[in-house]
C-alpha cells in the first residue's frame, strides 16, 4: 500500500467517498510556477515573523519549495507525527471536515490558486491547507488543539441556514476562481451569499465553533501583544495576509472566548486579529468554548438548541443510548426531572436511529419517536401504565423493541395529544445533545447523497477552465522553462527569446519573474 493508501484505508466509508485523487499530471508548469513563487516568497517573509515551528514543519512534513507536494511525501512524513492527508474537491461539509481533523487527518484541496489570485484566495488549495496547516503540526500540543478543535466543530449544532451559507460561500469561491465567470455571474454569487446571511435566524454553535476555529487555527498571532508571532493556516499561506497581519494596521487582541462572537470575512484582510499567549492558551479557551455548547449541558439548554436548529442532531440518554432524529416539539413537565431538565416530552420526528457508543443497534425507525424523561422502564411486551417525576402520566401497549401502540398521555389531568403508534424511550436524564448523527456511517449508508460530488462538480470544473483558459503558447512557454529548471541545463539566448515572447502576454508577469530568475542563477 502506499502512504496514502494507508491514510484512506483507517478512514471510515462514510469519510472516503468525499476524497478524490489528487491527480499530480493535471498540474500544470503555470501551476508548479505559482507554488513555487509562493513558497519562496513566504520562506522569505516568515523568518523571524511565523512561530519557530514551521520552517522546521516543512521540512519535517514533506513540503519543499521547488514544485507541489504529492500526496504519498506528506503522508510519507506525517505519518511519522501520526498524521495524515487526503485530497478533496475544493469545499467539503463542515461536518466532513471537522471529523476528519478529529481523526488527525488533514483535508487537502487538490486546486491551487490562479496567478492572478497569488497573493491571496478565499477558495481551499493546496497552498493554504498543505503549506499552511501541516508545518504547525510539527508541534505535539498544537496538533492535539487542531483534533480536539475538530472534535468540538463536530459536535456542534448547525442548522438549516448553516448549510445554506456553506453551499453559497461554496459556490462564490468557485465562481471567482473561474476565469471564465462573468461580472454577473460574480454578482449573483455574491448576492446569493447576502442572502443566505440574512436568512440566519441566530448565530448557531456550528458558527461560533467555526469562528473560533477562524481566528485560532486559521487566522491566529501567538505570543505577546508587542510582538506577536503567526501560527494561523491563513496567515502562514498567504503572501499579501503574512506581510499585513503584523503591521500596525492591524488591531491585536489577547484571544478570549469572545472571538467565537467575532464575525469575519473570508472575501477580505483581517482588520483584527486575536493572540494567544501560547499553545496552552489556545486549550483554556477551547474548554471555555466547550462548556457553552449542549453537547457539554445536555437538558433542557440541549433540547431547545436542537429544536431551533431543526437539524438531525442526537440525544445521549441516562443509559447510554444515543438517539438521532430531529426534535420537533417539547412538552415542559410540572416538576424538574434532573438538574437542568424540566422537560417531560420531547417529539422526534423519524427516521430514528439508535446507537450506543457511536455503533448503531439495529434499524431505523421509520416514524415518530417519543422521549418521556423520568424513572420508569416499559415492559417488553404487554400494556403498561407509567407515573414520571415530570408529572406525566402514560398508557399504552408495549409490541416490542421499543415501539407502543395505543399511546395515550395525560398532564396536569389534561390529555396529551400523541401518535397512537411511536418509537417510546424513557430517560432519567440527558446528559448531552450533540450535533449530527451519533453514527454517521450508517446514518449515510440510510440516508446520505447517493453522489458525494453532486454539489461539489463546480471546483473540478473550474479547475478544467483555468487549465483550458491558458493559452496554448504561453503554456508552452511555462513548460519549457519548468523543463530548464528541473534539467539545471540553462540555455541563456534561448531564456532571452522566451523573455521576448513572453511580451506577448503582459498580464502574465509570473513567467517573467521565473525566467529572470534562471537568467540571474546562471550569471
Amino acid at each position: 500500500m502506499t502512504p496514502t493508501e494507508r491514510t484512506l484505508a483507517r478512514l471510515p466509508a462514510h469519510l472516503r467517498r468525499y476524497v478524490v485523487s489528487q491527480d499530480y499530471a493535471s498540474y500544470t508548469p503555470r501551476d508548479q510556477a505559482v507554488w513555487r513563487h509562493i513558497l519562496r516568497q513566504l520562506r522569505g517573509q516568515l523568518a523571524g515573523k511565523a512561530h519557530p515551528i514551521y520552517l522546521e514543519g516543512l521540512e519535517a512534513t514533506g513540503i519543499g519549495t521547488e514544485r507541489i507536494p504529492s500526496l504519498d511525501e506528506m503522508n510519507e512524513q506525517l505519518s511519522k507525527l501520526g498524521w495524515g492527508a487526503v485530497s478533496v474537491r475544493g469545499f467539503i461539509p463542515p461536518a466532513v471536515f471537522t471529523e476528519l481533523q478529529s481523526l488527525g487527518v488533514l483535508a487537502i484541496a487538490a486546486d491551487i490558486r490562479t496567478h492572478e489570485h497569488i497573493q491571496y484566495t478565499p477558495a481551499p488549495d493546496i497552498v493554504h491547507e498543505s503549506a499552511g496547516h501541516a508545518p504547525i503540526i510539527a508541534n505535539a500540543r498544537y496538533a492535539e488543539y487542531l483534533k480536539r478543535c475538530g472534535l468540538v466543530g463536530f459536535k456542534a449544532i448547525s442548522t438549516v441556514e448553516d448549510e445554506a451559507v456553506f453551499q453559497a460561500i461554496r459556490n462564490l469561491s468557485v465562481v471567482k476562481e473561474d476565469p471564465s465567470a462573468t461580472p454577473e455571474q460574480i454578482h449573483h454569487a455574491e448576492a446569493r451569499l447576502d442572502a443566505a446571511n440574512q436568512s440566519r435566524r441566530y448565530v448557531s454553535e456550528s458558527t461560533r465553533a467555526s469562528r473560533l476555529y477562524w481566528w485560532t487555527a486559521e487566522y491566529g498571532l501567538i505570543g505577546s501583544l508587542d510582538a506577536p508571532r503567526i501560527y494561523g493556516a491563513g496567515l502562514l499561506s498567504s503572501i499579501g495576509e503574512a506581510r499585513h497581519c503584523l503591521t500596525s494596521e492591524v488591531k491585536k487582541v489577547p484571544l478570549s472566548i469572545q472571538c467565537a462572537d467575532t464575525e469575519y470575512d473570508i472575501t477580505r484582510m483581517q482588520p483584527q486579529l486575536f493572540v494567544a499567549r501560547d499553545f496552552e492558551h489556545l486549550f483554556e479557551v477551547l474548554e471555555e468554548f466547550e462548556a457553552t455548547l449542549a453537547w457539554k449541558r445536555g437538558g433542557d439548554f440541549g433540547l431547545q438548541e436542537a429544536l431551533r436548529a431543526g437539524t438531525v442532531n442526537h440525544l445521549v440518554l441516562a443509559d447510554g443510548r444515543e438517539v438521532t432524529a430531529r426534535v420537533v416539539e417539547m412538552l415542559p413537565g410540572l416538576h424538574p426531572v434532573a438538574e437542568g431538565l424540566s422537560t417531560a416530552l420531547v417529539r422526534l420526528d423519524g427516521p430514528v436511529l439508535v446507537s450506543r457508543g457511536g455503533k448503531a443497534e439495529g434499524k431505523p425507525w421509520p416514524g415518530l419517536a417519543l422521549v418521556a424523561f423520568g424513572a420508569g422502564a416499559l415492559p417488553d411486551r404487554g400494556p403498561f401504565q407509567l407515573e414520571l417525576a415530570s408529572g406525566l402520566k402514560l398508557q399504552g401497549f408495549a409490541a416490542g423493541g421499543g415501539e407502543v401502540l395505543n399511546l395515550r398521555g395525560q398532564l396536569a389531568g389534561r390529555p396529551v395529544a400523541l401518535p397512537s403508534v411511536a418509537q417510546l424511550f424513557l430517560s432519567s436524564r440527558l446528559p448531552s445533545v450533540a450535533g449530527g448523527p451519533a453514527d454517521p456511517g450508517t446514518w449515510d449508508r440510510w440516508f446520505g447523497e447517493l453522489n458525494a460530488f453532486t454539489e461539489g462538480e463546480g471546483e473540478a470544473q473550474a479547475r478544467a477552465k483555468k487549465a483550458s483558459a491558458l493559452h496554448p503558447s504561453l503554456a508552452a512557454l511555462y513548460r519549457e522553462v519548468r523543463a530548464q529548471r528541473e534539467s539545471k541545463n540553462l540555455d541563456v539566448r534561448r531564456l532571452e527569446q522566451i523573455s521576448r515572447a513572453a511580451s506577448d502576454f503582459p498580464e502574465d508577469w509570473l513567467l517573467r519573474t521565473e525566467v529572470d530568475e534562471l537568467k540571474a542563477a546562471r550569471a
